[in-house]
């Protein structure tokens, strides 16, 4: 059989073994072992793993001192051996990318609820956007790309249907269900009795879909929320790691970005104020306006800083959105009210004993099986129930 070879494959070696001749080839140094039979045609048998650790040799000679080498990583929760070819927060990102949570965020909500237009965003577009600008900012100061995109990949994997407005009805129907001890309730230990979608997106990676993630994005998961709040110098901090908090910028100005043009596409507001004309007029701008000024700012520090101007302009501009876009507008309160009155009601009827599919238990097996939903699937499951 005449060697094929492939990417300047050099030299091939062949030695027979049994029906299969086999293949060896060194490509860039990594050695990599191939079977091929006579059809042209190559299956992988093993990699040499000498192609990771070239990999985080390469991290360590050209990442920021700041940076989290994945060689160094604390850790999996459940040890396990190293992958050939993959570096530690590479196989998070991957096994991230890959999981059942992670697919069904193209049918959650971002801000509006079930959208008659074909360009509105999803969770998982906003996912997407999220991961985009983090890396960008990790690559300009020489953070490690692999871990921040599994954390930006993984940060809202726990969000329930309809965005925010079912984050708080689950919120709402368990703290009522702990202050009111009358209400009928499975008599498990360890019930919840708060909600938010960060921690639930921790307990999906560990427990529902059993990933089994380092630790450095699980932190960054666990880590990654502001809600309301306004950013502060202190959400720069490395308080797990310098990816952590890229990502956690990163997702006010994705947010604060698109949602500004998903709510002039639905007429909720004609524009923004002239105050926030120094942004850029395109969404386009108003992202690399911020970009630049983290990176400007950011550049061989061990913080993610943004100047003083950027932080009370992206504020006073959620502020704005609050008010003017995900709380105000009548389309929007109704959209909220009856999505609100969907999740309470299914939440109440898997309650019950007896209503859960088989794997889910108690209070929490009703968070679980509920929060995991598409909006979709709420809708038509919560008319089922009506019927």
């Amino acid at each position: 059989m005449r060697p094929i070879c492939l990417l300047n494959l050099t030299p091939p070696i062949t030695s027979n073994s049994g029906a299969f001749t086999q293949l060896r080839y060194c490509i860039n140094s990594y050695p990599v072992a191939y079977r091929a039979d006579s059809r042209p045609s190559l299956v992988p048998v093993s990699v040499d793993h000498q192609v990771r650790l070239r990999t985080e040799q390469r991290e360590r000679d050209w990442l920021s001192p700041y940076a989290a080498l994945a060689a160094n990583s604390k850790g999996r929760q459940r040890p396990e051996d190293p992958d050939p070819i993959r570096t530690a927060f590479q196989r998070d990102r991957d096994r991230i990318l890959h999981s059942k949570a992670f697919r069904r965020l193209k049918h959650k909500t971002q801000v509006f609820i079930a959208p008659t237009g074909d360009h509105y965003r999803t969770r998982l577009t906003h996912t997407l956007e999220v991961s985009q600008i983090a890396r960008t900012i990790s690559r300009a100061l020489r953070l490690n790309e692999d871990l921040t995109e599994a954390i930006a990949l993984g940060h809202d994997v726990g969000h329930t249907p309809f965005g925010h407005a079912g984050e708080q009805a689950l919120d709402e129907c368990l703290k009522e269900l702990t202050e009111s001890p009358s209400l009928p309730r499975p008599p498990l230990p360890h019930s919840p009795s708060t909600f938010r979608h960060y921690t639930q997106s921790l307990r999906i990676v560990d427990v529902l879909e059993k990933l089994n993630l380092t630790q450095e994005t699980r932190e960054g998961i666990d880590g990654h929320s502001k809600g309301q709040r306004d950013l502060s110098a202190y959400d720069g901090e490395p308080v797990s790691t310098l990816e952590a908090a890229v990502v956690r910028v990163s997702d006010r100005i994705a947010y604060l970005s698109h949602d500004i043009d998903d709510a002039i596409r639905a007429g909720v507001i004609p524009s923004l104020p002239s105050e926030f004309d120094w942004l850029g007029a395109r969404q386009t701008d108003r992202i690399k306006t911020m970009v630049y000024d983290v990176v400007q700012h950011s550049l061989e520090k061990p913080a993610i800083m943004l100047s003083p101007k950027l932080l009370e302009t992206m504020n006073h501009l959620k502020d704005w959105m609050f008010e003017k876009v995900y709380l105000e507008p009548e389309r929007v309160r109704t959209e909220t009210h009856h999505a609100q009155e969907v999740i309470r009601q299914l939440f109440a009827h898997y309650l019950q004993p007896g209503t859960l599919p088989e794997g889910y238990e108690g209070v929490q097996g009703a968070v679980d099986y509920v929060a995991g939903m598409t909006d979709r699937f709420a809708l038509s499951d919560w008319e089922r129930k009506r019927a």
